[in-house]
């Protein structure tokens, strides 16, 4: 027989699960705010905390509607599973977690294939975290691979790639001591002229980066050319110079769309080459790749043979520990769509970009620079005729419908074009892409009743350009 207990005291009520806005809950209610940079005196409820962060996290732009990024915003929730499972391993602890080490090395193994090297067996590659500590790898490979052929040069070594390329080189040349040999953009040529990189390589280029996929336009650098005047340049000269193909992007469309573009390892010259997992990859950040055609496009004395908790592990990394979530979510990845399914989910993409291009085109107001024709992204300026606005006011006019639409300017030697650049990626529906042009279409008539653009800094990016 149950006693009956009177009302409780106020302080002994029971801490809330699910607290209502404002309850008077002295232990871990959401009565007055939390310090922003301090921590708190006292702990509150989780469920508390979760509102709290979760609240202001909505003021976030909406990831599916940014069209500026690359990154991969959608994953069937089988993969939103499995990264859940593994959030908590080690990444770098290959001898605690040997199935995930094998799922690492099984992706290394399926991209060489997909990448023709000459022997997937002997091809060597790691993940990362990005494409970003990929070509920091690729490049420190480069460097070493220089230094031993030039062993008493007392020389800075230099590295060629067009303007367009991704900060992340910039990084590189400036973290590891190395001159960055830039070619500019001349006229309607918005990335790297082939035959102005081999006539800036001397005997201190460690290699000439080619980008299959430039973030700028979304079109493919011509490796295939590029690796022919260095082939020449090697028969007149004899130098020997390696390159670097940055397939961020495009290292993941071409092989199922452009089987026929031969940029990959079935060039001899190309030393390596890198991609992002999260981005035509098809995973959720942060994931990359780094591959070498053999062991030696890689020297070994970069490779760390690390004890640690109980086993020998080679290691070539710039980080050490991270989840292998994004790895396990990536291996799902391969297995679940195989090379017919991420031909269709790249080709529809691309289908998606082509159509919405074809629609601003025939707006009548704005001036395509690409189609969506190679990568699925292109970019467009406003026509010569149209003076009462810029890229810049879309782009702000834009957002005031949760479009995220980046403008930016263009660097050397076009710093007087700006544009607008459009990414589709997976999970970017035609409905959406339908949504995208009715938007588009509204705004133009107010946005050419304006006496001219507004007052602005125009070389600053509305939308950060990745």
């Amino acid at each position: 027989m149950a006693l009956h207990k009177g009302p409780e005291k106020p302080d002994e009520r029971p801490l809330s699960l699910n607290p209502f806005y404002g309850e008077a809950n002295p232990v871990g209610g959401m009565t007055e705010a939390p310090p922003k940079h301090r921590l708190p005196d006292n702990p509150m409820a989780p469920t508390a905390a979760y509102q709290l962060v979760h609240d202001e996290l909505m003021l976030d732009g909406n990831s599916r509607l940014n069209l500026a990024t690359f990154v991969t915003t959608w994953m069937e929730p089988q993969a939103g599973v499995l990264m859940a499972e593994c959030t908590d391993k080690n990444m770098i602890d290959k001898d605690e977690y040997p199935r995930t080490a094998e799922l690492e090395r099984r992706c290394v193994a399926m991209l060489a294939d997909l990448w023709n090297a000459p022997d997937p067996s002997t091809a060597v590659g790691c993940s990362t975290t990005g494409s970003s500590e990929a070509c920091m790898l690729a490049g420190m490979a480069l460097k070493r691979r220089w230094s031993k052929r030039n062993p008493d040069s007392g020389a800075k070594p230099n590295l060629v790639m067009g303007v367009n390329v991704q900060v992340c080189w910039d990084k590189f040349c400036n973290f590891w001591e190395v001159e960055p040999r830039l070619i500019p953009m001349e006229g309607e040529r918005y990335h790297l002229d082939p035959q102005a990189a081999a006539d800036r390589c001397d005997e201190n280029t460690i290699g000439v980066v080619g980008i299959l996929g430039s973030t700028f336009d979304g079109s493919y650098e011509p490796i295939a050319e590029l690796c022919a005047a260095l082939d020449a340049l090697q028969e007149r000269t004899g130098l020997d110079v390696p390159v670097h193909v940055d397939g961020a992007s495009g290292a993941m469309v071409a092989p199922f769309l452009d089987e026929d573009l031969v940029w990959d390892f079935r060039l001899p010259r190309v030393a390596s080459i890198n991609t992002s997992g999260h981005k035509y990859g098809l995973v959720y950040p942060g994931v990359g790749w780094a591959l070498w055609r053999d062991k030696e496009a890689l020297p070994e004395e970069l490779v760390f043979r690390v004890n640690y908790l109980g086993g020998n592990m080679p290691t070539f990394a710039l980080n050490f520990s991270r989840p292998g979530a994004q790895v396990v979510a990536q291996y799902y990845t391969l297995v679940r769509l195989g090379r017919e399914g991420y031909r269709t989910v790249q080709q529809t993409t691309r289908d998606v970009a082509r159509g919405i291009a074809d629609k601003v085109e025939a707006l009548g107001d704005f001036r395509l620079l690409t189609r969506g024709d190679q990568l699925p992204v292109f970019a467009f300026t406003t026509a010569p005729d149209v003076t009462s606005y810029d890229v810049f006011d879309v782009s702000r006019r834009m957002r005031e419908s949760g479009w995220l639409l980046p403008a930016y300017t263009f660097p050397p030697n076009r710093e007087d074009l700006s544009v607008l650049r459009v990414v589709c990626r997976n999970g970017f529906s035609e409905d959406l892409a339908d949504l995208f042009v009715e938007d588009l279409t509204r705004l133009l008539p107010e946005l050419r009743r304006q006496s001219g653009p507004l007052s602005r800094d125009r070389t600053a990016a509305t939308s950060f350009h990745h």
